[in-house]
């Protein structure tokens, strides 16, 4: 087994949200798979991996900060395996994410982007309901007011206000979808698939997860959902990831949000093995090409 010295760069603490131990623990597990497997992996922070000069010969990450993202980009730029890829986790943020989950019909909620400095009560309009997701666009939730539920026309248009008040430039608006709401989480290409109802664990970040309740168990194909999950994730660019989605009674599942490595707080120990096979396999191969879908 070729021996391999990696750079690891652990997520600043202001993008984990009531997650910072969670998101560390997933890292830690994630060293000690790749050491285990013969690696030598050098660990930064965000901060240090900014000002340092990167000698290793690849980097696995769980960064956000856009000053980091673009170093990790120049070094992918530069031939440097990156897991997940700059560009993946850029992909990631709410509005191209959107975008991009909508133009590759990815089933996902009836949709629009705003800008928060205008009207727009048309534009809620065309969603034909009274009911939304307020979520800004610029980057992950990073505070509860970054995602909010609106049970009016009314009450949107305030929050978009208040988005913009706050700095926030662009919205994505989703309806909102009545039925089960999981969480998934998964690594590209490989068996690993854990989803779970996030009420069943107590799993929250912000407690947002009350607005659909408990779940009522609605019966639905779990190797669809691996299927969509694992598409999503190819047209976003990212081989680590998590997300939401919603079940209908029906068993139609629409995927409302997307991830690039989250915590996999309830699976790591599973998770870890594979995350850790999954960098090391990408670093042999050299087989991750260069993303051809990167938003302006």
């Amino acid at each position: 087994m070729k021996h391999i010295n990696i750079a690891g760069v652990r997520r600043g603490s202001i993008y984990s949200p009531n997650h910072i131990g969670n998101d560390a623990a997933v890292f830690n597990a994630t060293v000690r798979e790749l050491r285990a497997l013969g690696c030598t992996v050098t660990e930064y922070t965000e901060s240090e991996f900014k000002e340092k000069e990167i000698t290793e010969e690849a980097v696995f990450t769980m960064a956000r900060d856009f000053e980091t993202i673009a170093k990790l980009q120049k070094l992918e730029d530069a031939g440097r395996p990156v897991i997940n890829s700059g560009y993946g986790i850029l992909n990631c943020m709410r509005e191209r994410m959107t975008t991009l989950l909508v133009k590759n019909h990815i089933p996902h909620p009836e949709s629009i982007i705003v800008d928060t400095d205008k009207d727009a009560t048309s534009r809620l309009k065309t969603l034909q309901t009274n009911h939304f997701w307020l979520k800004r666009g610029d980057c992950h939730a990073i505070h509860r007011e970054d995602v909010c539920y609106a049970g009016s026309i009314d009450v949107a248009l305030n929050l978009i206000n208040e988005f913009h008040l706050r700095g926030i430039s662009r919205a994505v608006i989703n309806e909102h979808l009545k039925g089960d709401l999981l969480k998934f989480y998964g690594v590209y290409g490989t068996e690993f698939f854990y989803w779970f109802y996030p009420g069943d664990e107590n799993h929250s970040k912000f407690g947002h997860e009350q607005i659909n309740g408990f779940a009522r168990g609605f019966s639905f194909s779990t190797d669809y959902l691996k299927e969509i999950c694992e598409k999503s994730a190819q047209t976003l660019h990212v081989k680590i990831y998590g997300g939401d989605c919603i079940v209908d009674e029906k068993g139609n599942i629409r995927i409302i949000d997307f991830n690039d490595w989250p915590s996999f707080a309830p699976c790591r120990d599973e998770a870890a093995p594979y995350i850790a096979r999954c960098i090391y396999n990408e670093i042999i191969n050299q087989s991750d090409p260069k993303p051809n879908v990167v938003l302006k």
